[in-house]
């Protein structure tokens, strides 16, 4: 397996391993949203107990206003992360 093959394998694992402990288990709801957040991106965003800020990124990613960010919602913000931080260490070289 490729690379990026590899990296989709772990995307797709990674929203798996959360999604579906409340409810749909294709979509995150708010709390499996923030373990996601915590667990696996605790680094960028921190270990911050922010109801406030959870419930914007919530908002922000829940493009349909359904409630739950699906995996088409969870992908793009992991997309923006990864250019932001292509950002960062490209203009910091």
């Amino acid at each position: 397996m490729s690379d990026i093959q590899k990296g989709m394998a772990l995307l797709i694992a990674a929203f798996h391993k959360y999604s579906g402990k409340e409810g749909d288990k294709h979509t995150l709801s708010k709390g499996e949203l923030k373990d996601l957040l915590t667990a696996e991106l605790g680094d960028i965003f921190g270990k911050s107990d922010d109801k406030a800020a959870l419930d914007k990124i919530f908002n922000n990613l829940d493009a349909d206003k359904d409630g739950t960010v699906d995996f088409q919602e969870y992908v793009t913000l992991i997309a923006c992360i990864t250019m932001l931080c292509n950002d960062f260490f490209t203009k910091s070289k």
